[in-house]
């Protein structure tokens, strides 16, 4: 039984303040507190906000009102704590933002009643290894990313699995996504789709000089090291698009799959496959 549920919104959106109202609203007459994060708060002209980071640890379950990036950003936030995520899509294209503007009402009241199904996500934890040290760790839910600067040349990237010598891709970068994030960046670089509850990493190589280089599955468990090899160039390490660091000639990226897992409430209304043929337009001409 819910008991408390927090709300993130994308920064500014003009429909996050009357959803927001309209949640608060709904779950009062059930008793259920609600906590905004502290600019949502603001826009509702609420007294009381929260700290993003504070509130997964205080809920029962999280909704986000935005797109696929505010879930994102969302889920870095919940990280262990293993509260299960509602996205509400306020943009075009969503994949995990499942539920519509027109579906809301009605989500909410399965959730107050209890009744709704929870899809487990995989997600990776990223370490940047620089002359024998943890220099960054990362813990994503679609990808991390290599990629060279505007004015780079191509990245040498000699890259193994579980210590075995994979390859020395030239390319542009590397990506290292989950099944979630297979619908992403990894897509557009040739990448394969992959169902999101299967459990494994997608290694794609971006514009690779070799044209028989391709993406690859690896097992669940595989652990994914890439040694970056260049000299005078600038080459970025970036985490689900949207935290990330400068890459020093040497380093050293070590991608394995995380403990924690994102915990996402999905539609009643609608199947992986409908999400796909919808999102992606198949069947059209």
């Amino acid at each position: 039984m819910l008991k408390k549920v927090g709300v993130y919104a994308k920064k500014n959106h003009p429909d996050a303040e009357q959803l927001a109202l309209m949640i608060c609203e709904r779950f009062k007459r059930e008793n259920i507190e609600v906590l905004l994060e502290d600019s949502l708060a603001e826009q509702v002209g609420q007294i009381v906000g929260f700290a993003e980071e504070d509130i997964p640890a205080q809920v029962d379950l999280v909704i986000v009102l935005g797109g696929d990036g505010t879930l994102i950003s969302v889920a870095r936030q919940v990280g262990e704590r293993n509260v299960p995520i509602l996205g509400v899509n306020l943009g075009r294209l969503g994949f995990l933002t499942e539920v519509t503007r027109d579906e809301l009402p009605a989500m909410l009241d399965l959730l107050i009643e209890g009744n709704f199904n929870v899809s487990d996500r995989m997600m990776l934890d990223a370490l940047i290894h620089r002359n024998g040290e943890v220099v960054g760790k990362y813990t994503v839910l679609n990808d991390v990313v290599i990629n060279k600067g505007a004015l780079a040349r191509i990245i040498d990237m000699e890259t193994s699995v579980d210590g075995r010598h994979l390859s020395s891709f030239k390319a542009d970068g590397l990506i290292v996504s989950t099944p979630t994030g297979s619908t992403g960046y990894s897509l557009a670089a040739g990448g394969p789709i992959v169902f999101p509850e299967i459990n494994c990493l997608v290694v794609s190589p971006i514009c690779p000089h070799m044209l028989t280089n391709r993406p690859i599955v690896v097992w669940r468990n595989s652990v994914i090291e890439i040694k970056v090899n260049f000299e005078d160039d600038v080459v970025f390490f970036t985490a689900d698009g949207q935290v990330g660091r400068k890459l020093l000639p040497g380093d050293v990226v070590e991608v394995r799959r995380s403990e924690a897992r994102t915990r996402l409430v999905n539609s009643p209304s609608k199947d992986y496959f409908e999400i796909l043929r919808t999102k992606l337009s198949w069947g059209e001409r």
